[in-house]
């Protein structure tokens, strides 16, 4: 289904046709896996919460606005998986399984796994809210509209959180200029 955009493949979801929600997943899997594994930093529960985003998609077909990009919806769905997922950790036991070593795709000066390491570790210090926006702007590429949009806020409030998040960053990692 090259050529066809995700807001077309969704439609045609809606109406029936399987084979483009296959093509949706095949599309978006890796990236919403990546997004998972940074935000919630262990990689089976990344795996089950992309299982379970893809379920919430199928499920939630029919209440699809046709227009609505799909991107941002479906990383809103992901988005709204991990913050439960990290409630539910704090609960039984936030800092009870240490991740595998180098699980998230976090860049680092010259590929230094111990700088990566400090990194990762930082950004999980981090409130989610400013977690999300670091990692969608940051890692992501993503524009504060566009963070905004997938949010429900302010263009200028996913800005502050990112800001709030980066001199957190700062603070964390002793003054690292590529942080920012």
């Amino acid at each position: 289904m090259e050529g066809v955009t995700d807001e077309a493949l969704m439609d045609q979801f809606c109406q029936g046709d399987h084979p483009a929600f296959e093509a949706l997943f095949a599309r978006h899997a890796g990236r919403v896996h990546g997004f998972l594994a940074r935000m919630v930093r262990d990689g089976p529960l990344a795996e089950d919460l992309m299982q379970t985003t893809f379920l919430s998609v199928i499920r939630a077909r029919g209440r699809y606005e046709r227009g609505t990009r799909f991107t941002p919806w479906l990383l809103t769905i992901a988005a709204n998986a991990a913050r439960d997922a990290l409630r539910h950790q704090q609960h039984v036991d936030a800092h009870a399984h240490a991740p595998p070593e180098g699980l998230l795709a976090v860049p680092a000066p010259d590929g230094d796994p111990a700088m990566r390491r400090r990194i990762e570790d930082a950004l999980q210090q981090l409130p989610v809210e400013q977690r999300e926006a670091v990692v969608l702007s940051k890692l992501e590429g993503w524009s504060f509209e566009e963070i905004a949009e997938m949010r429900g806020i302010r263009a200028g409030a996913a800005r502050l959180r990112a800001h709030r998040g980066y001199e957190k960053l700062r603070e964390l990692l002793g003054g690292l200029e590529e942080v920012s």
